[in-house]
């Protein structure tokens, strides 16, 4: 059984740790991807753990709040993980099914990733939507996908991706860890 709960401060640790095992250390924190997510905290309710009948963290996957060009404020979805025991059981897709789902509760109207199209398109990601949008550095652009939570929300979308959401506190030792 596994269940999907908001992310608390205590999961931090097993959080970094997976992501670490999934994308490796360095490696994960030279994506474009992380230059939108440095210094902030995700969006307000939109950080979700996956855990095990033990309740250990098996799974992770954040949005964040960004500013998608003229379509105006947006999320950026990543990065998600599953730990690789418990990988092809359906738990990333539960995860995004999840967040989006409290995404579009929540009001937001656009969602955007960088990912493989083959995955997320089941989901409803698109290139199309985020065609003459940009992000603020290098990226496969067959990877820079989008999904409208309303109707027409990138419709006509242009211009840079910039991040908008909640800097970490300055005085906030865990500034580091929340940022992954």
């Amino acid at each position: 059984m596994v269940t999907i709960t908001p992310e608390t401060a205590t999961d931090l640790p097993a959080r970094e740790a997976l992501l670490d095992r999934a994308f490796g250390k360095a490696e994960r924190r030279r994506k474009t991807s992380e230059r939108l997510r440095e210094n902030r905290l995700p969006a307000e309710g939109l950080a979700f753990t996956a855990r095990n009948r033990r309740g250990r963290v098996i799974g992770t996957l954040r949005l964040w709040d960004i500013t998608a060009g003229s379509a105006g404020p947006a999320l950026l979805l990543g990065p998600l993980a599953v730990d690789c025991a418990y990988q092809k059981r359906g738990i990333g897709g539960r995860l995004m099914r999840h967040a989006i789902e409290e995404a579009r509760k929540l009001g937001h109207k656009a969602v955007l990733l960088v990912g493989d199209e083959p995955y997320y398109g089941r989901f409803g990601f698109s290139r199309s939507s985020v065609e003459a949008l940009s992000l603020p550095g290098p990226v496969a652009l067959e990877r820079f996908l989008g999904l409208e939570l309303a109707a027409d929300s990138l419709a006509g979308a242009e211009g840079m991706i910039s991040a908008s959401g909640r800097m970490i506190p300055v005085n906030d030792d865990t500034a580091v860890r929340q940022t992954a």
